[in-house]
């Protein structure tokens, strides 16, 4: 790891300032990313900046630049994706569009460069030394293990999606115009150089992306050239550019991008339904009906005041609440999200290993990281009895009688299917358990496919402190879970068992 830095040097008035800089010097021993944790990672990342001063006085707020002399490192990023790469990667059959795009800036704008169907390496190549266009391909972390590894860690480490995408430019040549992002950009050099210019941003933690016209953002605020090893952090919204030197090689880097529709906004819109629908189901006064043609007019001052009232009204009751009711947005990462890392054939996140769970037996849960407990309000209380359903690529279903609980396996995009179990007519609300053990790297950040599933397990409410036991404790023997019947702690591990989410120590 990087052992020393220090500060950068001074700045002219006159120029654009420089980002916060750390110089590190070599370090004696080979740098390597730390991957025994998720914050582990993360700190090797940004090291030397502390977590807490990254989060304290960079996350959000303004640029950082961390320019390190050290050629292990250096070494370590650029195999993370090369040039050359491309040539296998365009033999497995890749296309334009979907996993690459050719592009150059001309007079400020981009002009795109793509074929039709399937890239090829030769043609990629003609255009990049042609051309002088810029390659940029989608999601490699589909195809490269070790960037599978760190944004997997990532992802447990935000709690949030973590893509990313390759930039290879050659010299003398700029392949975006000026533009800012929706997304927390961390940008690692990994061949030759790249000269960037930062600016204000015109929409601090913007939305969307947008191109800015030149003329529009005035001078730069930061400038400097990223060197393989470097790393670079700025907060969505930042207007930037960026060029590869006259004279010198190609550049290659990596943007690793997170916390897209992630923020508060996002969150209430997220949570308010389940507490109006709480609210409601107790109160009266949200299911008082709304005054006649107030759908057919503008909104009234009455209406207004009626609105902000309830808005207090439920502002008083989360005050008090300790669980709020997540919709979308668990299930959704969840859903969306890489797999654990496996340097194997992934067989342990599949196929259940070990002793079978008993009485008697001590379990563990395990890939906590990547398993999301939630409570939701039941979506199918019309059978009675008690079924698992487990689906098939075909996208059949097998039933067969199985203890309390349901699997779920759900190919919709935009909403789950959730099949019915051992419900009392009078419950309406059920324990959803979400994970990621089966979602398939191969699909990760490429939109809502028809293949994309969501998987997982759902049980009574009555369970809920039993799971929270396991979810709580390092070991818990299966005889002291807080259930009524023995069975019923039985059937409880023995499905988080089939799904792979604990095992017997």
């Amino acid at each position: 790891m990087p052992k020393k830095a220090k500060a950068a040097g001074s700045r002219k008035e006159e120029g654009p300032v420089p980002c916060k800089q750390m110089k590190v010097e070599a370090a004696g021993a080979p740098s390597a990313l730390n991957f025994d944790s998720p914050s582990s990672l993360f700190e090797s990342l940004i090291s030397p900046i502390k977590t807490e001063t990254f989060f304290k006085e960079f996350w959000e707020q303004k640029p950082l630049l961390i320019q390190r002399d050290d050629p292990a490192l250096a070494a370590y990023y650029g195999s993370l994706f090369k040039l050359t790469d491309l040539k296998s990667l365009c033999s497995r059959g890749m296309y334009y569009g979907r996993d690459v795009n050719v592009c150059r800036c001309v007079s400020g704008k981009k002009k795109v460069l793509n074929k039709d169907g399937k890239a090829h390496f030769l043609q990629l190549r003609k255009d990049f030394d042609q051309k002088r266009a810029t390659i940029q391909f989608h999601q490699p972390q589909r195809f490269k293990d070790e960037l599978w590894r760190i944004q997997e860690k990532l992802e447990c480490y935000f709690g949030s999606l973590v893509g990313s995408n390759v930039y290879i430019t050659p010299a003398g040549s700029q392949g975006l115009p000026p533009h800012y992002d929706d997304v927390e950009v961390f940008i690692l050099q990994l061949e030759g150089e790249k000269h960037w210019r930062l600016y204000h941003p015109t929409v601090p933690l913007a939305r969307e992306y947008s191109v800015e016209a030149e003329e529009r953002i005035g001078r730069p605020t930061h400038e400097f050239t990223l060197k393989p090893g470097d790393l670079l952090y700025f907060p969505r919204g930042t207007i930037h550019q960026a060029d590869t030197p006259a004279g010198l090689a190609h550049s290659t880097h990596v943007t690793i991008s997170t916390y897209q529709n992630n923020s508060w906004g996002d969150f209430l819109l997220d949570t308010i339904p389940g507490l109006v629908f709480d609210t409601a189901k107790e109160g009266v006064e949200l299911r008082a009906g709304i005054p006649r043609q107030l759908l057919l007019v503008e909104s009234t001052a009455v209406a207004t005041r009626q609105l902000s009232g309830f808005l207090r009204m439920l502002a008083d009751r989360l005050e008090g609440t300790k669980a709020l009711l997540s919709s979308d947005m668990k299930k959704d990462f969840t859903m969306h999200r890489l797999p654990p890392y496996s340097a194997g054939d992934g067989a342990e996140l599949s196929t259940p290993g070990g002793k079978l769970p008993r009485l008697d037996s001590v379990v563990r849960l395990q890939f906590k990281d990547h398993i999301v407990l939630t409570v939701f309000p039941d979506q199918d209380q019309s059978e009675p009895t008690c079924i698992r359903f487990t689906a098939f690529s075909s996208g059949q279903l097998m039933t067969r009688s199985h203890s309390c609980s349901s699997v779920f396996s759900c190919r919709h995009p935009h909403r789950i299917f959730l099949h019915s179990l051992y419900v009392d007519e009078a419950q309406e609300k059920m324990v959803y358990i979400y994970h990621s053990l089966k979602n398939r790297r191969e699909t990760h950040m490429m939109g809502y496919e028809e293949g994309s599933e969501s998987h997982g397990l759902r049980f009574p409410l009555s369970h809920l402190d039993a799971l929270k036991q396991i979810w709580n404790s390092s070991a818990i023997s299966v005889k002291d879970l807080k259930l009524t019947t023995d069975e019923e702690k039985e059937n409880l591990v023995l499905s988080l068992w089939t799904e792979c989410l604990i095992h017997v120590v």
